[in-house]
């Protein structure tokens, strides 16, 4: 079920090329799967006439508490990083389709590659609260793009690679030691497009089954103004509705 809230800003904590906003909603939050996202109002920037799309990082339903993770990379975005405690923040959400449930048995691989981290922690923290244990793969070209690492290490297994070796091993996502020594059976990817088409050659080659999460530009969020389209096997679809996640078998990638 799609809302329009606006929450309150209680609580924010900056990384430097990042910043995490936690966000209280006056109501129970609705249903919300991993890999969904908020599209974001921005007041009083003059050059943001449009809402920002924003990974949902994690979500307390008993504090009725929305956390985003924002890579400061734009005028919208650092506007909202700017934003002071006891501000409101206005989003529609939950929307698009998040990741396929794994199954309990799986080994699940999890790959982020720089802001792409972001929806990965929710979905390992709900994999952990079933039970589950899965491996995460967290990279960028520095230690900085990683923030947030002690959390990830709570609910799940994590495996750092840098460009430049500042943390984890030094390397590029598929050059990292963990591919020749965990066996998978599914893999949830989300990042750059380069690194994700890279993850899912590897998963094509192995038989493993494997989804990623565009990151198309989007302006409505709602699947009207079809900025977002991809061409899939299934002909043009607007990865905002049909999406962000994809099964990399309807991608012609």
């Amino acid at each position: 079920m799609k809302k329009i809230t606006d929450f309150e800003l209680i609580e924010k904590e900056d990384f430097g090329n990042a910043v995490m906003l936690r966000l209280r909603s006056p109501e129970p939050l609705p249903d919300i799967d991993p890999g969904q996202f908020a599209q974001v109002q921005v007041n009083d920037s003059p050059a943001t006439y449009l809402r920002r799309p924003i990974s949902i990082h994690d979500v307390d339903f008993d504090r009725r508490e929305i956390s985003l993770l924002i890579q400061k990379v734009g005028e919208g975005t650092r506007h909202l990083a700017a934003l002071e405690c006891g501000s409101t923040v206005n989003m529609v959400y939950p929307l698009g389709h998040g990741y396929s449930a794994p199954d309990a048995k799986e080994r699940v691989l999890l790959v982020g590659g720089g802001v792409g981290i972001a929806p990965l922690y929710y979905l390992a923290k709900r994999m952990s609260q079933l039970g589950m244990k899965p491996a995460l793969l967290l990279c960028g070209k520095t230690k900085a793009d990683l923030p947030r690492l002690e959390e990830y290490q709570k609910v799940g297994d994590v495996f750092v690679t840098t460009e430049d070796g500042s943390c984890g091993e030094k390397g590029i996502t598929t050059a990292h030691s963990l591919w020749k020594e965990q066996q998978v059976d599914r893999i949830c990817v989300c990042g750059p497009k380069r690194m994700m088409h890279a993850v899912a050659d590897i998963a094509k080659e192995r038989g493993i089954e494997c989804e990623v999460s565009l990151e198309n530009l989007m302006a409505c969020g709602l699947g009207a103004c079809l900025c977002c389209v991809e061409d899939t096997v299934d002909g043009n679809v607007c990865v905002c509705k049909e999406g962000p996640v994809f099964n990399i078998r309807r991608l012609k990638w």
